[in-house]
């Protein structure tokens, strides 16, 4: 089942062909304030994604290895897409909220856990969780190779 949505005033919309199982929670600072909240997003591997308009974005490089996109109209938050080496290079993470229907995709797991305000916490269990330290060294770039 594919999947669409748009910006808050629909400059840029998407498609997600590919069948979508889960999501995750990421709590660090830059996600909090990025998204107002807690963000809940999806993977889309690299090219998994069609957009419509993609000139209404405006990208801001957040981190060494992530940017950050969002509608120059209206503001909203569309996606962050990893930019460091390695396999998940490409990847898209693309925010539930801009999804025309998420009906149906569990969260399943949660990163920076340790970062997590003391306010909210997610009912359920059995969610993978990561700290820190342990999404760092995921993003992290492989170790270069030496003749």
């Amino acid at each position: 089942m594919s999947r669409s949505g748009s910006c808050m005033c629909g400059a840029v919309k998407f498609t997600i062909a590919k069948p979508i199982t889960e999501t995750g929670a990421c709590h660090c600072s830059m996600c909090r304030k990025w998204s107002g909240g807690v963000f809940l997003g999806v993977q889309v591997p690299k090219g998994g994604m069609q957009i419509e308009g993609e000139d209404n974005l405006t990208v801001y490089t957040s981190s060494e290895w992530a940017e950050r996109a969002f509608c120059k109209h209206c503001g909203s938050s569309m996606f962050y897409r990893v930019t460091a080496p390695g396999p998940m290079n490409g990847d898209m993470h693309v925010g539930m909220g801009t999804f025309a229907d998420a009906s149906g995709i569990p969260l399943t797991g949660e990163l920076f856990i340790d970062l997590k305000p003391d306010g909210y916490a997610f009912a359920g269990e059995g969610r993978h969780q990561m700290t820190e330290t342990e999404v760092m060294a995921m993003f992290a770039a492989p170790p270069e190779e030496h003749p």
